[in-house]
């Protein structure tokens, strides 16, 4: 997509999530993965980025603010307890983000762009691309980044007492998870690659709203969620840097839905 001066113009926001426990891997967002703590590759990666205007994290924790700082990134507050559970939704996350910014700073922005520390491999041109894409449609409430999902729900079942009854219905198929996989609808399963959500539609207690965009990433999106990530992970970045890398992307990576 061509470089386009409404992604110039906009005043976007790059906000980074990481707080200060994980149960799978402790300090899992300061973590050095190849010399490097875990969170400081989405904070370059924003950086480096042609339309971002600022980076924030939003950490509850003092030590990931520090690190968060060292490798340029603004920590304005540290989040308050109740946003920073296990169970904590992401809404409770960026709403206290940005009226936390709007009370203090007078502080307004047009997108959010949403960088989960656990994606250590992103490509720059990734992000720009996809903040192409939605300032150039008005009418687009979020961009969330999918891949086509290898299992369809259409072939998935809920318990229902001593039985059980299917995820999904469809409008041409009395039993669609009796039909040939070929011919039921491609879906797409959410990766936490990249995505960006209207400030307006995150103030008013959303996180996705009416109107998404799909932002098809066929190839693969590893994530630091287990210990064995860490030696994989570290691999490809002696080998690659930490990017997916420019000839695994668009076109082919990314299509309409």
């Amino acid at each position: 997509m061509p470089e386009t001066c409404s992604a110039h113009n906009a005043e976007i926001l790059a906000l980074i999530p990481a707080r200060g426990g994980s149960k799978g891997i402790p300090r899992k967002n300061i973590l050095p993965i190849a010399g490097k703590p875990a969170i400081a590759y989405s904070i370059e990666q924003a950086r480096q980025s042609r339309y971002i205007k600022r980076v924030v994290v939003s950490t509850d924790c003092p030590e990931v603010a520090d690190v968060a700082r060292r490798f340029g990134a603004e920590v304005p507050f540290l989040r308050p307890g109740e946003y920073a559970s296990d169970l904590s939704p992401d809404i409770d996350v960026f709403r206290h983000a940005l009226t936390h910014l709007r009370e203090r700073e007078n502080y307004r922005c047009n997108y959010v762009v949403h960088l989960r520390p656990p994606t250590i491999l992103r490509a720059v041109e990734d992000i720009d691309e996809a903040i192409e894409l939605i300032v150039s449609d008005p009418e687009a409430d979020t961009l969330r980044s999918v891949c086509p999902a290898t299992l369809s729900p259409y072939k998935m079942w809920v318990p229902s007492g001593n039985y059980m009854t299917p995820l999904l219905e469809h409008p041409e198929f009395a039993e669609p998870h009796s039909m040939p996989r070929q011919i039921l609808p491609q879906v797409y399963w959410q990766n936490g690659y990249v995505d960006i959500i209207r400030s307006d539609v995150i103030l008013k207690g959303r996180m996705a709203g009416d109107k998404v965009l799909p932002f098809v990433v066929i190839k693969n999106v590893p994530e630091l969620d287990y210990a064995e990530d860490i030696e994989r992970l570290e691999k490809w970045i002696a080998i690659h840097g930490p990017t997916i890398g420019p000839s695994r992307r668009h076109t082919a990576v990314r299509h309409s839905v």
